[in-house]
């Protein structure tokens, strides 16, 4: 016997009715929920993977979008590397070009300035340290070194011009008088004009040359003694340049000084007509052979004793002792540039180098403050570089002989320039350490790789420079001279454009990046949408439907209780 409960046909047809009907109200409100109308492989196999196909793809472009946005980072933080290296160079050829003029203005002639004013001085002998017979001698090289006859204009011609101060003698007359030497010109002091004194715009006494050689001044006073010649440089304004230093004498003294139209001592070329070629090497021994490039003038001789020295001193400072003879012979050429760049008192201040191509042995300022050098010799030994304009340079016995050198108005301002110059270079070496961008520096070698497909078979590579200081080609400043100078400026105007022509790769490249990735962006929404026309829903569409299928459960429900009418008739029966 069954248990089961027995339905009409009727009764069965529309509770099957009302079943599918829930069947697809569930589905639908499941769409509804979801947004979608395939949710599963169940719900369409096709649609399904291809939208998850899609979708994949955009998720691995939306993985690279990321990377792509950290090239750009990396390329800007180079640009912006650039940007301000530019302004570095920039700022390096400027001190560059300012040395170059600097230079060329200095080279062009031998100048002094006093530090007093002397404007409406009626009477120079009104002037405590000035006497009536004072003088003041004077003395002129070309500019290749060789001594001029000069005389008052007309006159008779010497090695020295001598300008003496009378009584009543105004500051003009003291100015017409250097201003009246003249150059030899035959015999006669007839050719042109010597010097150029004047007062400057302070009312200093300022002599020049004229002719871009160099010149020398002795004060010498009526008394003719040391405290006497000091005061009458002093009272024309020289006290800073004029120095007293010895003569070579029994302890006697000059006060004097010699000014050069160059900004560093630069000897004549060494050479030494035993040797082919003649010109000496920095190992050479400074024997009696060495002369200057005629070869007429032997300027290194009697260097047999430990008492002979060289000597060395910067702005009328103590003199250093540099060693001529080392117990058994006469040192080299590169001993005495070794004793110079090793001497604690002068190698923060000067530095000797020998170049052994020219043959030329030189002393370079390399402090701002340096604005003379003072040369000498000790005991009775000849050693003559050609520094300054003294032909020769002979000591006595226990005795010295210098010669005090004012540098060009320029040296001080060189070294200057030259040390501004060096810092620039550290300043662009730490801003290129300082570009990198989470590991990778394009402005230090370092190359960017960006990647813009899933694949990797579509890539961009930027590569990168090494622009520090040495990867820029530029040397250390040496403003020593007009080539060394020139070639600093064609090595930074040669970076200039190096780094100019980087920045404009960057931006090109950049700008591919930045195209790149605005591409991926709308192909990713572009597979994107196209997955989501495969399985999203109609959202309007299944909320009609729903509204649909509530309507036809209403209507079933209704059908239903029609069908189970004609069992509950049979009920009134037992009523």
């Amino acid at each position: 016997m069954t248990s089961d409960v027995v339905l009409t046909a009727a009764l069965r047809a529309n509770l099957l009715s009302l079943q599918n009907t829930q069947s697809l109200v569930d589905i639908t409100q499941n769409r509804l929920a979801t947004g979608r109308k395939i949710n599963s492989a169940l719900d369409g196999p096709q649609s399904y993977f291809a939208s998850q196909a899609l979708n994949n793809r955009a998720s691995d472009l939306t993985r690279l979008l990321d990377s792509i946005g950290q090239s750009i980072q990396v390329i800007k933080a180079a640009d912006n590397g650039i940007t301000a290296l530019t302004k570095l160079v920039e700022q390096a050829d400027s001190v560059a070009q300012s040395a170059r003029d600097a230079l060329a203005q200095g080279q062009a002639e031998a100048k002094v300035t006093g530090v007093r004013d002397m404007r409406n001085i009626d009477d120079l002998t009104s002037l405590p340290g000035i006497s009536n017979g004072d003088t003041m001698v004077m003395q002129l090289t070309d500019e290749d070194g060789n001594a001029v006859n000069i005389g008052a204009y007309g006159g008779a011609s010497a090695a020295t011009a001598t300008v003496t101060i009378s009584t009543n003698d105004s500051i003009e007359d003291l100015l017409t008088q250097i201003n009246n030497i003249h150059v030899d010109d035959g015999g006669n002091a007839t050719g042109d004009k010597a010097f150029e004194a004047s007062l400057d715009e302070s009312g200093q006494i300022q002599i020049r040359t004229l002719d871009g050689g160099d010149f020398r001044v002795q004060f010498i006073s009526a008394a003719a003694a040391d405290a006497p010649d000091l005061a009458l440089a002093a009272d024309l304004g020289f006290a800073e340049v004029a120095r007293l230093i010895p003569d070579g004498g029994a302890g006697t003294n000059n006060v004097e000084f010699s000014s050069i139209s160059d900004v560093a001592l630069v000897s004549f070329a060494l050479y030494d007509s035993t040797v082919v070629p003649p010109r000496i090497a920095p190992a050479s021994t400074l024997l009696s052979d060495i002369t200057d490039q005629s070869g007429a003038t032997n300027r290194f001789a009697n260097i047999d004793n430990a008492a002979d020295n060289f000597i060395i001193g910067v702005n009328g400072g103590s003199m250093q002792t540099i060693s001529l003879y080392d117990g058994a012979a006469a040192r080299s050429i590169q001993s005495i540039v070794d004793q110079i760049n090793n001497n604690t008192a002068l190698n923060t201040k000067l530095e000797a180098s020998y170049d052994d191509t020219t043959g030329q042995f030189t002393i370079t300022p390399i402090d701002g403050n340096v604005k003379s050098i003072e040369i000498g010799v000790e005991d009775a030994v000849t050693a003559n570089f050609g520094f300054g304009i003294n032909p020769d340079l002979t000591g006595a016995a226990g005795e010295r002989e210098v010669e005090s050198i004012q540098l060009a108005a320029a040296a001080a301002d060189l070294a200057q320039y030259e040390s501004d110059f060096n810092n620039l270079r550290e300043q662009i070496d730490q801003l290129v350490t300082d570009t990198g961008y989470r590991g990778t520096n394009l402005l230090n070698g370092d190359d960017l790789l960006t990647t813009f497909n899933e694949f990797r078979t579509s890539t961009l590579t930027t590569e990168g420079v090494t622009f520090t200081a040495d990867g820029l080609g530029l040397d250390e400043a040496d403003f020593s001279r007009i080539d060394t100078a020139e070639l600093t400026l064609t090595q930074v105007r040669d970076a200039l454009e190096t780094v100019r022509g980087f920045g404009s790769t960057l931006a090109n490249n950049l700008s591919i990046i930045q195209a790149r990735e605005n591409y991926t962006k709308d192909i990713i929404n572009t597979l994107t949408e196209g997955s989501d026309k495969l399985v999203n829903a109609d959202q309007n569409e299944e909320g009609a439907k729903l509204l649909a299928l509530q309507t036809r459960q209403s209507l079933g429900v209704t059908a239903l209780s029609l069908a189970s009418q004609s069992q509950q008739s049979i009920l009134r029966l037992f009523g």
